[in-house]
């Protein structure tokens, strides 16, 4: 049997960043917070937590943490349908960690997010990351669930097609007049300003690459991790990037943005996965990510859950 009081504070350590203010969370002394931890690490026989500025979580210590988020959410989905079996006090509402990429969070992600909460009192806890990245932040147990890219099976993992989001090369008419007035070509390109998210994009390199674009040192790049400020940028002439039309199609009707090389869009591919053996507490909250994604995204051509999953409960929601 775990000890409860020591998995409790590792989860506020690392979740806080520092044993003061997991102590301030738990209403007891660092000191206290320090001996739980020390005898949950002698009990499991391997550090859970290193010691820094901030406090993080080693691999095994990040996983006991997901189990603690698991079983509160188990807690408080049992509390709202059977108050009586939780014992009183055991009311906080648990937090959700979740990978999501900063374009479905700008657009349709939004929606699931506001179903999900307007239903219940869990809250939510989501960092941005490239959807080509937030699997492996699954695999370490930094992360619950999160969207991807990634169609594989993930190990431990359920994973949920949910439709793909295109994207299209795009730049303010001024900018393609200023550096594209003789074409798109890997000269032209080589010289004009482009814009990154950050040094996990690689969206427009790849572009470049399957449009026979791509030169050796690349063109120069803008570093922008915003996602509105991305588009802005575009817009105001500062660099040309790959932008998901969910988010610039009133930009391309009114002409502010056009597309650097017509009919070069590329559709991405998202999946939502989560912990196999977090299923039953993110079951309403797969339903309110499905049933958003699909009010958005276009659907992915014979996509199919991942073999083990089981469909979410549609009655929730």
């Amino acid at each position: 049997m775990l000890d409860y009081s020591g998995l409790e504070a590792l989860a506020a350590v690392v979740r806080e960043g520092s044993f003061e203010r997991a102590a301030r969370k738990l209403h007891i002394t660092p000191s206290a917070v320090s001996q739980r931890i020390k005898l949950l690490e002698e009990r499991v026989g391997q550090v859970l937590v290193l010691r820094g500025q901030p406090c993080t979580g080693t691999e095994a210590g990040r996983r006991l943490c997901l189990h603690v988020e698991q079983v509160a959410l188990l807690e408080n989905e049992l509390r709202r349908t059977n108050p009586a079996l939780v014992a009183e006090g055991q009311s906080m509402p648990p937090t959700l960690k979740l990978a999501v990429n900063a374009d479905s969070l700008s657009s349709w992600f939004m929606e699931a997010m506001a179903s999900f909460t307007r239903a219940g009192n869990e809250l939510l806890d989501i960092s941005i990351d490239d959807q080509d990245h937030t699997a492996k932040r699954i695999k370490e147990g930094a992360v619950m669930a999160a969207v991807t890219a990634t169609s594989t099976s993930i190990t431990g993992c359920n994973t949920w097609p949910l439709g793909s989001m295109r994207y299209v090369a795009a730049a303010s008419p001024e900018f393609m007049q200023q550096h594209f007035a003789q074409g798109v070509t890997p000269e032209t390109i080589a010289r004009a300003p482009m814009l990154s998210y950050d040094r996990k994009d690689a969206m427009q390199d790849k572009w470049l690459q399957a449009q026979g674009l791509a030169s050796r040192h690349g063109p120069p790049k803008h570093w922008l991790p915003s996602a509105y400020a991305f588009v802005r940028a575009c817009e105001a002439g500062v660099g040309w990037a790959m932008q998901p039309t969910l988010m610039i199609q009133r930009y391309l009707d009114a002409g502010t943005l056009v597309e650097v090389l017509p009919d070069t869009a590329v559709d991405v591919p998202l999946y939502w996965a989560h912990a196999r053996n977090a299923q039953a507490g993110l079951q309403r909250l797969t339903h309110c990510v499905i049933t958003a994604a699909a009010g958005w995204l276009e659907p992915l051509p014979d996509a199919q859950p991942s073999e083990d999953d089981r469909a979410p409960d549609r009655r929730a929601g």
